[in-house]
């Protein structure tokens, strides 16, 4: 079980919007346009399309400080911690497009167990959409990416999910079901509470709710 961790595990969706906004004004783009780029994708790939001559690494750091000074709103989702508590250690792993430094800052923000493997965009080339995270995921797991399910919330991850061979469950916390759907998700649902799963003989059994 492979999870996607703004908009699936926790919700940080006013801090990143905060940080953002401030970026986008402080460069002269439109905010809206910005963070909606920015959703669910590493905050390298929105610098570089933005401000493509830049010095990327740099800007990245000053948008990684202010996302990690900024915790405020950054709660778990309904559901999330009592699914993650509820599953084997071995069975399951987050995939996020934050660095691992913000990630692990959020995680404990929330409240939420760290697990034993985690896969961010400190350790991928290629960020979602592209499969690289999803099949890395699966690998940390020991497991090819065809034999897991991914939890989303946006399409670039879906499309990721998807295209590392994965069979996706897609959350409704932050896109509508058309655009889920555009995106290849096989099921979609309301959120972690929906959501239990229970070890069976070789592998997990998962049961939406509704």
């Amino acid at each position: 079980m492979l999870f996607d961790l703004d908009g699936v595990l926790i919700d940080s969706t006013p801090a990143v919007a905060r940080v953002w906004k401030n970026w986008a004004i402080e460069h002269g783009f439109d905010p809206q346009e910005v963070i909606e780029r920015a959703h669910g994708r590493p905050s390298l790939s929105t610098i570089r399309d933005f401000l493509p001559n830049a010095d990327h690494q740099a800007e990245n750091q000053v948008v990684e400080r202010r996302e990690i000074e900024d915790l405020e709103g950054v709660i778990p989702l309904p559901g999330a911690k009592e699914l993650l508590l509820s599953l084997p250690s071995d069975c399951w792993t987050i995939v996020t497009s934050c660095t691992r430094k913000l990630a692990e800052t959020r995680i404990k923000a929330a409240g939420l167990p760290l697990p034993k493997l985690l896969l961010t965009s400190s350790e991928v080339t290629h960020g979602k959409p592209h499969p690289e995270p999803y099949l890395k995921g699966a690998k940390m797991l020991g497991l090819d990416a065809s034999h897991c399910v991914v939890f989303e919330d946006v399409p670039a991850g879906i499309r990721s999910g998807k295209d590392a061979g994965a069979r996706v469950i897609a959350f409704r916390t932050t896109a509508g079901d058309s655009e889920l759907n555009q995106a290849g998700a096989d099921w979609i649902t309301k959120g972690c509470s929906t959501v239990s799963a229970q070890p069976v003989e070789n592998g997990m059994l998962i049961a939406l709710s509704e």
